[in-house]
């Protein structure tokens, strides 16, 4: 009776170890941190890709997001990154580790969003020089998400809006980043840097008269009750970057790999193509707030873009002369 038992437990034994090792693995699961709001379209966009990783991979790979600054400012998502304590990100790229990172932010070197498709694919200089500063630092680019063409917004009319000679008359907010600095008073604006949290008290309050660094659904959706005036002069773009820490990149199967990054590629390129309707149905919710918008064309703004691309040189002492250099090259107006 007993070796009967012995040999019932012995087989029960065996079995589950049979089973234990031929189920499958759990999941591997990363956190997504964001900095847009929760009904931002770059939201949408970071529930899309964590829907579509999570499909084609097959479960292997899990991916949750955190928007909305929930992990953190850029800054510190960023730093987690590289210490992989964080995943992944859709961020703007901090120039904290390195001021070369304000590459990608350079005013007047895309006016078009199919000159987009081509500058910010994946196959671009601007992706491998991008994807070579991250690298060094222990974060690879995925890819971006594009939001829009970035404008001015007022209160007051602007003298000559897209006349690079003529001194505008407005005092304009603008990002803490000297690229945005050298485009908007290489174009006849008077500058002032302030938090994005007082933009709309410093509009209210008469501290500046406009603001340069928002994309068109920034402007309407935070600034609409202020503004009067929108002038869509397109020589800059607000652009987030993709990335994963190269830590967590390098625990994942080259197989999924391969499919994350073809999940970014796509996604870079859906994000141009919505951008300009959601520039287009934002520029109409503006005029019917009875806010006055002004588009161009790209002859139009040409003299503009030409102004603001002379001030390039100048960033060669933080960004070094060597990539300004090769930048000019690559990337400026043919």
């Amino acid at each position: 009776m007993l070796k009967k038992l012995s040999a019932v437990l012995c087989a029960v034994a065996v079995a589950t170890v049979f089973s234990l090792g031929t189920s499958s693995a759990a999941p591997m699961v990363l956190k997504f941190a964001g900095q847009s709001a929760v009904d931002h379209p770059a939201t949408d966009f970071m529930k899309k890709v964590a829907s579509e990783i999570k499909e084609k991979t097959e479960g292997r790979v899990e991916v949750k997001i955190y928007p909305a600054n929930q992990l953190g400012n850029y800054s510190t998502v960023y730093q987690e990154q590289i210490q992989g304590t964080i995943a992944m990100s859709c961020i703007s790229v901090p120039s904290d580790f390195d001021p070369r990172m304000e590459l990608v932010y350079i005013n007047g070197y895309v006016s078009s969003y199919e000159r987009a498709k081509e500058v910010f694919a994946p196959s671009g200089w601007l992706f491998g020089k991008m994807d070579e500063l991250n690298d060094r630092l222990g974060v690879k680019l995925l890819g971006f998400f594009i939001e829009g063409f970035i404008g001015t917004a007022s209160t007051r009319p602007a003298v000559e809006p897209i006349n690079p000679k003529v001194a505008k008359d407005v005092v304009v907010r603008i990002p803490n980043m000297n690229v945005y600095k050298l485009g908007a008073e290489s174009t006849g604006y008077k500058t002032m840097t302030i938090p994005y949290p007082d933009v709309y008290q410093a509009l209210q309050t008469k501290v500046v008269d406009g603001v340069n660094g928002y994309p068109v659904a920034a402007a309407y959706t935070a600034l609409a009750d202020v503004i009067k005036y929108w002038y869509n002069t397109n020589y800059s773009i607000e652009v987030l970057n993709c990335m994963i820490s190269k830590k967590v990149w390098e625990k994942i199967s080259p197989e999924d790999q391969k499919v994350i990054s073809e999940i970014f590629t796509r996604g870079t390129i859906e994000s141009i193509n919505n951008a300009k309707a959601v520039d287009d149905h934002y520029m109409e919710m503006m005029r019917k707030k009875g806010i006055k918008v002004f588009t161009y064309s790209e002859e139009e703004l040409a003299p503009m873009m030409k102004a603001i691309t002379a001030t390039w040189p100048q960033l060669k002492k933080n960004m070094s002369p060597e990539l300004i250099d090769e930048f000019i090259k690559e990337l400026a107006p043919k």
